[in-house]
């Protein structure tokens, strides 16, 4: 099903422009409401959760906290600073290193629970983010005028190898290759399949899509990028004037990214900005140095001990209790 919604969304920009002339809905009014309701739902997601008060430490750790000085302490399993907190933080968001230590459990036919590495879904994850961060980065060059420098660095190293032309990106090979390990993953494990929903195939098919078309574009079908660039030049200056004549492809692209960016504030790709807020991750585990209140609890009168005594100095005496003032 997730699917065939993909090739449904796919189909609608290709006839809306090939047959019904709608180029400037898909090329003017679409990416400038999907950048509107990205905006708007990714900070109201984020208001959302910086409303919500974390009143105790509840970081996860595995490792020693932070106590008596001659006893070492683990930084990044049990942060007691500020700078050790985001470090860990920033750890999960480049290298996911709570993933790399992730173990899958098998129970075999004898009954015996086996637990092993599952370093591929790390290597996977990986490869899939930090090319798809690239080919982000690359993309920029269509929103400015001159091109920056390091967009000039990532396509001398993405396109090192240089054996078609135009040049072939490693990041293109690489970002296809995940998704399909990503797919098949879950189809390949049986328990895994029964657990994964369509919301967990959409996204992937979706990126794969948006991959697809762009790969005809540049090794297949050869697109003119300079239309593209004054167009995504006018979209960037907030101009609504018509765009040139462009590729029905360079549509369904960009109708497939808008697809994507008004999608990502309600699913669960709202971690890239929720790992930032996750109290687990971003918290500092110093309940021994400090004493956290809850200000939800009721307020408690607490009496002291003279004060306890004044109130059953009389009852104490008859049951022959010890009392500090006669």
């Amino acid at each position: 099903m997730p699917l065939v919604m993909v090739a449904v969304l796919a189909l609608i920009p290709f006839l809306g422009v090939q047959y019904a002339g709608l180029s400037y809905f898909f090329g003017v009014i679409m990416p400038y409401t999907a950048l509107v309701v990205l905006l708007t739902g990714f900070l109201l997601r984020l208001v959302d959760w910086l409303r919500r008060p974390v009143p105790f430490r509840i970081p996860t750790t595995c490792g020693q906290e932070k106590s008596l000085e001659w006893i070492k302490y683990n930084r990044l399993e049990s942060p007691h600073r500020f700078w050790e907190a985001a470090a860990r933080v920033l750890s999960e968001v480049f290298f996911f290193r709570s993933l790399f230590r992730n173990t899958k459990a098998e129970l075999h036919k004898d009954s015996t629970l086996v637990y092993g590495s599952h370093k591929w879904l790390w290597l996977g994850g990986l490869v899939f983010h930090w090319s798809l961060l690239v080919i982000v980065l690359r993309h920029s060059r269509f929103f400015f005028v001159m091109i920056p420098g390091y967009v000039d660095f990532l396509d001398f190293a993405d396109g090192f190898l240089d054996v078609t032309l135009p040049t072939f990106y490693i990041t293109d090979a690489l970002v296809l290759a995940a998704i399909t390990f990503l797919v098949f993953r879950r189809l390949n494990d049986a328990k895994l399949r029964l657990l994964s929903l369509p919301t967990d195939y959409f996204p992937l098919f979706l990126i794969g899509a948006i991959v697809v078309v762009g790969v005809l574009m540049r090794y297949v079908m050869r697109l003119d990028i300079m239309p593209v660039k004054d167009q995504m030049l006018r979209l960037v200056n907030f101009s609504f004037d018509a765009p040139g004549e462009i590729g029905t492809l360079f549509y369904v692209h960009l109708f497939l990214v808008s697809v994507l960016a008004i999608y990502f504030p309600f699913s669960k790709l709202m971690h890239a900005g929720a790992i930032f807020l996750s109290p687990t991750r971003n918290l500092c585990n110093n309940s021994r140095e400090k004493r956290h209140v809850n200000p939800w609890n009721a307020a408690i009168k607490f009496r002291t001990y003279p004060e306890y005594e004044d109130d059953y100095r009389e009852k104490m005496k008859k049951a022959n209790l010890p009392i500090e003032k006669q």
